[in-house]
């Protein structure tokens, strides 16, 4: 899991198991930011619509969570256009994930534990943050 700024550089990683669903780690890589303040806006795809999700950010962080609405959602629609318009620049996370896959070692991971490939991962978040600004 990653947040990237609106640069596309990274402002938090998370590592877990590829089970978990996005929904479940999404509070836990905001925890794991790098930056003291947290983010105003989170902008994810339709796995990421929850009311208790986006409640709980609200809440903890302050912080607006924009994903489109599913087509099987009970609760009436939360999301308006306006908001929704800043979906176009998601790609800009996924830029992240390729400059991330440029590093051998993140992207076919030999490590055993998750906290070795955490380390490398930010080793890697560190290359990409000096080489941008």
């Amino acid at each position: 899991m990653a947040i990237a700024d609106r640069h596309g550089l990274p402002v938090a990683i998370h590592v877990a198991g590829a089970g978990a669903h996005e929904v479940t780690l999404a509070e836990a890589t905001v925890r794991a930011r790098f930056l003291r303040t947290p983010p105003a806006r989170l902008i994810g795809d339709k796995a990421y619509d929850s009311a208790p999700l986006a409640r709980r950010l609200r809440q903890l962080y302050r912080a607006e969570l924009i994903v489109p609405d599913r087509d099987n959602r009970r609760c009436p629609a939360t999301q308006d256009g306006r908001r929704l318009r800043r979906m176009r620049r998601r790609w800009k996370v996924e830029r992240l994930f390729a400059w991330l896959q440029y590093f051998r070692r993140v992207l076919i991971r030999w490590e055993r534990y998750a906290e070795n490939y955490l380390g490398m991962v930010h080793l890697a978040c560190i290359q990409i943050l000096v080489r941008h600004i």
